[in-house]
């Protein structure tokens, strides 16, 4: 079989299954298993595979066909137009998750400050996708990136490094902010909000690969806001501003609890399927 035969194979068997972007993963698996980029993955269509080629497609087949999502196979997912490793103690970063960056960076522009020296700080950083997506648009900026989990802080050091924005980040074992301090510019974070009687219901994509410590939060989805509206109410310097990624549903319960910390929740934006996605935070003497 050539390598074309075998990527419009696997098509078929992806579509069978219902897969969702089936021409797409097979062309990603081939690609993986031959180390080929799209150009020469189709620049080679025609080219007999070898028996050990062969095989290993197969294998990656066989993995995606199981249930495991394309990006833990091939190790890697693409955010923000970066490409983020990944390991087991993170999560795949989702698309919906680019708009705390989008917010973000918005509030940063607002106030003119994306080539000023800011101070960022990433609470739950798991892969880094979102401290690296930032550093790489705020030339000045430092940012400390925390997690509870040493294996996800050293995929996100790598990730940072291998992006050429390590120099400017460093990375804390703690939960949430508690072991940072001083005045942050701004603050990021995208914490698990998952109920927890509902992780049983979610994709096995999901449910069975990413860590379920990264997915609960606890039995109203709202345990890991509440510390971080503590944590923010501490870390928020002057006219400092957070963003966190909401669950579905989530915008109300979340904004009280800031507001309860005596700070000041913005209107939340929308992801493209309308879902209030991005929660924005400011103090209340910045309104």
């Amino acid at each position: 079989m050539d390598v074309g035969a075998m990527r419009r194979s696997l098509a078929r068997a992806f579509r069978s299954a219902g897969l969702d972007a089936p021409e797409l993963e097979a062309r990603v698996l081939v690609g993986h298993a031959l180390a080929l980029d799209h150009a020469a993955l189709a620049a080679a269509a025609g080219r007999p595979l070898s028996g050990v080629e062969t095989a290993e497609i197969d294998a990656l087949a066989r993995r995606r066909l199981a249930g495991e999502p394309v990006a833990r196979i091939v190790g890697w997912k693409e955010f923000w137009g970066l490409p983020i490793r990944l390991g087991p103690a993170t999560l795949v970063p989702r698309p919906e998750s680019e708009i705390v960056v989008e917010t973000a960076l918005a509030l940063v522009d607002a106030q003119g400050l994306r080539r000023h020296k800011l101070r960022i700080a990433d609470l739950g950083t798991g892969s880094g996708a979102l401290v690296a997506a930032l550093l790489s648009e705020l030339p000045q900026a430092f940012a400390a990136a925390t997690d509870i989990s040493a294996a996800a802080l050293a995929v996100a050091r790598g990730n940072c490094l291998a992006l050429g924005v390590g120099g400017r980040a460093g990375f804390v074992a703690c939960h949430f902010g508690a072991a940072l301090r001083g005045a942050f510019d701004l603050v990021v974070a995208n914490p698990p909000y998952v109920r927890s009687g509902d992780i049983a219901a979610l994709a096995p994509e999901v449910r069975e690969h990413d860590p379920a410590v990264a997915l609960d939060g606890g039995p109203d989805g709202l345990a890991a806001y509440a510390a971080l509206a503590r944590d923010a109410a501490r870390l928020l310097g002057p006219c400092g501003q957070l963003v966190v990624e909401l669950g579905a549903g989530m915008a109300a319960g979340v904004s009280a609890l800031f507001a309860a910390a005596g700070l000041n929740p913005l209107p939340p934006r929308p992801d493209l399927a309308g879902i209030a996605r991005a929660l924005p935070v400011c103090r209340t003497e910045c309104v």
